[in-house]
């Protein structure tokens, strides 16, 4: 096997288990840092994730980061063994928030497959000095060397440093990880290179792992044997060995003498070459040295999203197939009772799988929503105010694609609510407000659709303030009496738009807010505000809950067909041409429940020849898009199916840029139906009327 090939497991552990543990130290930083205080516990935690960060990165030679943890981790380990008195909290945050920052950028060049260039030399500098600083003032010598369970420690040992040892113990250990943890061999490897900086002499079997993925069967089935020696107690191996990640048991057993540690270290067995080897330190897992409690079975284990994305990809290809059977045209007019069972079964079973792969692929918004912690946290430093983060319905889930494209609209908006929402603490006083604003993030269901709110209780908008600054830069598209409240709102999410006057770190320069519609609408999503001047704002997204699979009507326009979402349709119906009125302009409507609708003729929007063009000889096809109707008009109703939305091909969105759909899919007689994205189909209807 090759060496590129062997490294690809053991880098992609790495990477997700490392950022894993970012996040989580993330979390806690940020969850105590108004305490003003760390309790022992979270000390010990800080302690252990920084250790296992610098061990991996170094096993895996990232020095940078390796480094830079273990400045981090001296800073806690002094914490922990000195209990040290007048702790600046607030600079120790920022110094870690620093560091995290730093590994979150290099882990995100390691997944791009680019070099890890960071220099973390300012950064572990500004460690350093915190730490002697928080020793001077505590009466301890700066040059104190780091002892930990009664021998020192041997961080990063120079690739050819000769290090000596006594050898006077020998033991055997066998070890066996959790059920289903999968990459046995490799966390196997771990193991050994953990506790190879204390040994004269580690042998192990399998002696293959890294060269032979095959071994991580036998060490599932076998347990991982290593046989070692070393001038370290019995208590010190096992404490090393508790530290394993994901240890399910392990049994270690002294040898008595040089001569039954040969018996079982035999010449084919594999030593360690210490020039070779790193140390992976690891979280510590507390497991008692012989446990006869039968373990839990791992009931979740993880799958790399590419896998899930071809499962998906895969199901939606049955899906279609299976259309393409059912659907077939040369069964027209056939009485086939057996094939009808059979195909209704067949469909049974399609839509149980993927619903299943939905759902595998359905992830919450907690982690997105928390991430937005570190943002308050930053934004009320530097703007001097005082703002809480209240989080309500963070189990929600969506799918996992859209997860990716809302993090930076929820940035922004947040970023926004703080910055131009929350007023300073003496303008809140001034208003008779608690001087501690509070920004809340909601999320709930709402049939296909999630929606999310962010609010704040600050001074909100200025309807006159914004027509003032929309009228200067010439973006209003009609008279700014005809507006709605909404509307005159939503002024804010045009490119360049921005009311304030200063530019600053977070804002002036009319980009961001922008960015917010722009990646929305890219998954077919909607985002619009609602304000109360003087008591807040409220942003509102509109998010599907998949990309992959919507419930579509099927409609026929001249030789073309289309696919409606079945959740933008309100009802059908075939009108009357005295239903029918026109305005001023000629533009067609229809009068419904003492409303008019515009009717959109699919065939003249994108220019398709048909033979029905009286409404009275096709269909009308309510549709309901953010607060706004419209009639569709086409030749038939084709049918309701299950469509897989598939991108529009790059050579037509490189050549002509369709407004008002969405995608497109493969109908069960193997006509390509385009997906219309309803709210692009409203405002391009609307925008042709207004050029006429």
């Amino acid at each position: 096997m090759s060496e590129e090939t062997s490294n690809e497991p053991m880098l992609d552990m790495y990477i997700f288990e490392t950022s894993q543990f970012i996040n989580q130290l993330e979390t806690i930083i940020l969850d105590n840092e108004e305490a003003n205080s760390y309790s022992e516990e979270i000390i010990n935690e800080i302690f252990r994730i920084m250790h296992t960060i610098k061990g991996s990165s170094a096993m895996m030679l990232f020095n940078d980061i390796s480094t830079l943890a273990h400045s981090m981790e001296d800073i806690f380990y002094f914490f922990r063994e000195q209990k040290p008195q007048g702790i600046d909290y607030s600079s120790l945050s920022d110094l870690l928030l620093n560091s995290i920052d730093f590994i979150k950028v290099e882990l995100q060049k390691i997944k791009n497959g680019d070099e890890v260039d960071g220099k973390s030399s300012e950064l572990i500098n500004e460690n350093k000095e915190f730490l002697k600083l928080l020793k001077e003032c505590n009466g301890e010598i700066t040059d104190k060397e780091v002892v930990e369970g009664g021998f020192k420690q041997q961080y990063y040992i120079e690739a050819n440093k000769e290090v000596t040892y006594s050898g006077s113990n020998s033991y055997k250990a066998v070890v066996f990880f959790e059920d289903d943890c999968e990459m046995e061999n490799i966390r196997a490897y771990t193991v050994v290179s953990n506790i190879n900086e204390f040994t004269q002499e580690v042998y192990y079997l399998p002696s293959d792992i890294i060269e032979n993925d095959d071994t991580a069967k036998v060490i599932r089935e076998e347990g991982f044997k290593v046989f070692l020696k070393t001038d370290k107690t019995y208590e010190e191996v096992e404490k090393v060995l508790n530290q394993t990640v994901l240890l399910k048991k392990f049994d270690l057993t002294s040898l008595e003498d040089d001569e039954e540690f040969k018996k079982f270290a035999k010449p084919n067995e594999k030593i360690i070459e210490k020039s070779t080897i790193k140390k992976p330190e690891v979280v510590t897992q507390k497991v008692e040295k012989e446990s006869h409690t039968p373990a839990a079975v791992q009931e979740i284990i993880s799958v790399n999203v590419k896998k899930l994305d071809k499962l998906l990809n895969l199901v939606g290809e049955m899906v279609i197939a299976e259309a393409m059977v059912v659907q077939n045209p040369d069964l027209n007019g056939l009485q086939l009772d057996n094939f009808q069972k059979s195909a209704r079964q067949l469909h049974k079973i399609t839509s149980e799988m993927q619903d299943i792969v939905m759902e595998i692929r359905m992830v919450p918004l907690a982690t997105t929503f928390h991430k937005m912690n570190r943002i308050v946290r930053d934004m009320k430093k530097s703007l001097n105010k005082e703002v809480k983060l209240k989080l309500i319905g963070e189990n929600t889930e969506v799918d996992k694609n859209i997860i990716e494209h809302i993090g930076d609209p929820l940035m922004h908006l947040v970023r926004n609510c703080i910055d131009h929402g929350i007023e300073s603490k003496e303008q809140r006083e001034k208003a008779g407000k608690s001087t501690e604003g509070t920004v809340t993030i909601e999320a709930k269901n709402s049939g296909s659709y999630v929606i999310v709110t962010i609010s704040d209780d600050g001074a909100g908008l200025n309807k006159d303030k914004l027509l003032e600054k929309a009228q200067e830069n010439g973006i209003l598209t009609k008279p700014k009496e005809e507006m709605t409240d909404r509307e005159i709102y939503n002024l804010i999410f045009l490119p360049g738009f921005s009311t304030k006057e200063k530019v600053t770190e977070f804002s002036g320069r009319g980009v961001g807010m922008d960015v917010v519609s722009q990646n929305l609408s890219e998954i077919g999503g909607q985002v619009y505000v609602d304000s109360n001047e003087g008591k807040g704002s409220t942003f509102t997204l509109k998010i599907p809950l998949t990309l992959a699979i919507i419930d579509g009507m099927n409609v026929r326009v001249g030789n073309s067909y289309y696919t409606i979402p079945i959740a933008n349709i309100k009802q059908s119906l075939r009108p009357r041409e005295s239903d029918i009125i026109k305005d001023i302009e000629g533009n067609e409507m229809i009068m419904m429940r003492g409303e008019c609708h515009t009717i959109i003729r699919i065939h003249e929007m994108y220019d398709i020849k048909t033979e029905v063009k009286k409404l009275s000889e096709g269909i009308l096809i309510m549709v309901n898009q953010d607060g706004k109707t419209a009639c569709i008009f086409a030749d038939e109703l084709v049918g309701q199916q299950q469509v897989v939305i598939k991108a529009l091909p790059e050579y037509i969105r490189k050549f002509k840029k369709v407004s008002g759909l969405s995608g497109c899919t493969l109908l069960g007689d193997g006509n390509i139906s385009l997906i219309i994205d309803v709210g692009g189909l409203i405002s391009f209807a609307s925008a042709v009327c207004m050029d006429r």
